[in-house]
């Protein structure tokens, strides 16, 4: 598969790898795509895993109003210890 950029791009893409030690901008953007892959199906293992949680009751879900009252509480309570 071939995957062209403007020109403008593909600099950025070759002072980059080059920068990082990647070699070329092709080895550049071939690791970003596995890496953004390998962390899609990371992803989508936690998702799957929650619902699963969700749906066999493990945990109760909260709603969003709750949910924001407990982080506006934890903040408030980490700069009190400041």
């Amino acid at each position: 598969m071939e995957v062209h950029f403007a020109p403008d791009v593909e600099k950025k893409l070759q002072d980059l790898a080059a920068l990082s030690g990647r070699g070329t901008a092709d080895q550049l953007v071939r690791d970003v795509v596995e890496g953004y892959f390998a962390e899609l199906a990371q992803t989508r293992e936690m998702l799957d895993s929650r619902y699963d949680d969700l749906k066999s009751g493990n945990v109760t879900p909260i709603d969003g109003e709750e949910a924001f009252a407990r982080l506006k509480a934890n903040t408030e309570a980490q700069r009190r210890r400041r």
